[in-house]
């Protein structure tokens, strides 16, 4: 599917466009849209730009060499943008962006909420539609900010799982918890790859010729760079406590379970004395003269109290209970 934005609307807003038997983009397009494109679209697109469309998988390559190049005249940068920001564990996928003399051109394969809440933007404002250059810019804009809303809601689930972990009074769900935890790293991670990728590219996008001349869209493009080095410091401080409340979860987790062993410990070694004296006494031997005492029995149950209350005193002293 392909949507098309032009600067000559009265509003700015998306048409969906048919390239079978033919395309050609009218000369006031903004913005060219490819969303899952198929063969024949990307095939229509690049006759109409005279450059190049990479497909899925190349939109998936780490190298940099693949992601943020320049070829016959336009740019190409490719960011993991995320999406479902609002689970536990957030998506990340790529999507690459072609900045043209023309029109901006951007390809996907899904469909992230930054592009809803900047599209639904140009149909309140059209004036944002005049240049590819401001698409590009607001579009990033939109994409910093949504990062921003998806690293805030993840700091307030790191503080809660904080209180969680050093409340008193409650019992503490660790394997709960932990599992919680581990999927908030995860996500941290993921903003952290998100936000580092668009820090590159506004680096590669400031040279370019879109730019040069222009100091009011380099100054937007500057703050949109300065958003993404905060977010990724703010990035770091979650994932920071995070880090340091599932260490605490693991002591605490180590202390309870050290807790259990010692309980047992201490039931052991109070009830090995009276098991010793009723395991001697149960033998019954023929010349074992107690057994033939009036008080064999009492004596048997008093060494047994004394025995197991003997321990117990002994730790109690020495701070162990």
């Amino acid at each position: 599917m392909i949507r098309l934005y032009r600067s000559g609307c009265a509003a700015c807003e998306a048409v969906e466009i048919d390239v079978i038997g033919g395309w050609e983009m009218p000369p006031d397009t903004l913005w060219i849209d490819m969303i899952e494109p198929s063969h024949g679209e990307d095939a229509a697109v690049e006759r109409a730009l005279g450059l190049s469309i990479p497909t899925r998988a190349e939109m998936s390559e780490l190298e940099a060499s693949s992601r943020l190049y320049r070829e016959g005249g336009a740019t190409y940068v490719t960011a993991d943008i995320l999406h479902r920001g609002d689970d536990d564990l957030p998506g990340i996928d790529p999507v690459t962006f072609v900045l043209t003399t023309g029109p901006m051109v951007t390809i996907r394969y899904f469909d992230p909420r930054p592009f809803t809440m900047f599209t639904d933007k140009l149909e309140r404002e059209p004036a944002l539609c005049q240049t590819g250059a401001d698409m590009f810019l607001n579009l990033m804009e939109a994409i910093i900010d949504r990062a921003s809303d998806v690293l805030s809601g993840l700091g307030a689930k790191v503080e809660g799982f904080g209180v969680h972990v050093f409340s008193e009074g409650k019992t503490v769900g660790f394997k709960h918890l932990i599992t919680k935890l581990g999927r908030a790293h995860i996500a941290s991670a993921r903003i952290e790859q998100s936000l580092a990728g668009l820090a590159r590219v506004f680096a590669f996008v400031t040279v370019d010729d879109w730019f040069e001349h222009a100091d009011e869209p380099r100054e937007h493009l500057r703050s949109l760079s300065r958003d993404a080095t905060s977010l990724i410091a703010h990035n770091q401080a979650v994932a920071s406590g995070i880090n340091f409340q599932l260490s605490a979860a693991l002591g605490l987790i180590n202390i309870e379970q050290s807790s259990i062993f010692k309980m047992f410990s201490i039931f052991t070694a109070v009830l090995m004395p009276p098991t010793l004296i009723g395991a001697i006494y149960g033998m019954n031997f023929e010349h074992m003269p107690e057994l033939r005492w009036m008080e064999g029995y009492p004596m048997a149950l008093g060494l047994m109290v004394i025995s197991a209350a003997a321990p117990l005193l002994y730790f109690r002293r020495r701070g162990w209970i």
